[in-house]
């Protein structure tokens, strides 16, 4: 059996008329994928840069505190050999004070 040249025609025209439609909305989706996959590599770039700007500032405050507790142990180091023996009995007043305080802490509590 054979089919009408106007027929196939009409399929043939069927068929080709929604090829610009899905050009045109694959165009759009290009777009739209292209300017959210640039705004996420902004975004990404942005947040590692605040990463590696906090990560240098705590670099920074680390090596100063590492500085603060060297002086201040040289500081404490100075008052025990100038002052032996009042620095032996400050030690043993916190001594005795905590064993106190831990003492009446574990009384009250009933789970101890």
């Amino acid at each position: 059996m054979e089919v009408p040249r106007t027929l196939t025609r009409t399929i043939d025209e069927a068929g080709a008329g929604p090829h610009p439609a899905i050009e045109r909305a694959s165009d759009a989706a290009s777009a739209v994928v292209d300017r959210f996959a640039s705004g996420t590599h902004r975004a990404v770039d942005k947040i590692a840069g605040a990463a590696a700007q906090a990560v240098n500032t705590l670099g920074v405050k680390g090596e100063e505190l590492k500085g603060a507790q060297a002086r201040v142990m040289d500081a404490c180091r100075s008052s025990v050999r100038e002052h032996p023996v009042a620095s032996l009995g400050i030690a043993l007043a916190a001594g005795f004070v905590l064993s106190r305080l831990l003492r009446s802490r574990s009384r009250s509590d009933p789970d101890a």
